[in-house]
């Protein structure tokens, strides 16, 4: 028969032989992560922008009257044209997050097209909130809001982007 303090040492060496397995998977996960991250980063926003991008100039975004009703202030060119041209703007930006050297350039242009993405919840308070209630945003508001994910990734794959170092001669 197994005396207490001999069960407390098992017990202890159990504890400590799991501790080491969970650290061991858990460092595993975390290196997947790492290296799939920016990958699944690139390549979501490149399928989510075109795929989306491509619905507007033929009709069949679900934001299309978002959209239209958003452009339809602006002083030159009709919601149509604007619709055209803002999804051809997101292919766009999709196609240059799918290539490491286009990085840079879709990052600016999906930072142009927030400040876009952003104004209804501006000009379009009765559409984006309830009652115009800023706490409470209607389904719209909620799909413009959650651009801030968006706008964070963004930031997490500017913050990957590296120079290529050119050594001078001093």
């Amino acid at each position: 028969m197994l005396k207490t303090s001999e069960i407390t040492i098992e017990f202890k060496t159990l504890l400590a032989i799991m501790k080491d397995v969970l650290n061991k998977l858990d460092s595993k996960f975390i290196k997947i992560m790492k290296n799939a991250s920016i990958p699944s980063i690139r390549l979501s926003f490149g399928v989510i922008f075109i795929w989306f991008g491509v619905l507007k100039p033929l009709g069949l975004s679900s934001a299309e009257g978002l959209l239209k009703s958003t452009v339809i202030w602006l002083p030159f060119g009709s919601p149509e044209m604007w619709l055209i041209i803002i999804g051809l703007w997101e292919v766009v930006i999709g196609v240059f997050f799918f290539f490491k050297k286009t990085t840079r350039i879709a990052i600016i242009l999906l930072f142009l097209q927030m400040v876009g993405t952003f104004m209804p919840l501006v000009v379009l308070t009765e559409v984006t909130f309830q009652s115009n209630n800023f706490l409470l945003p209607t389904l719209e508001g909620q799909y413009i809001i959650k651009n801030l994910m968006i706008i964070s990734a963004a930031l997490v794959l500017g913050g990957e982007i590296t120079r290529s170092n050119k050594k001078t001669n001093e």
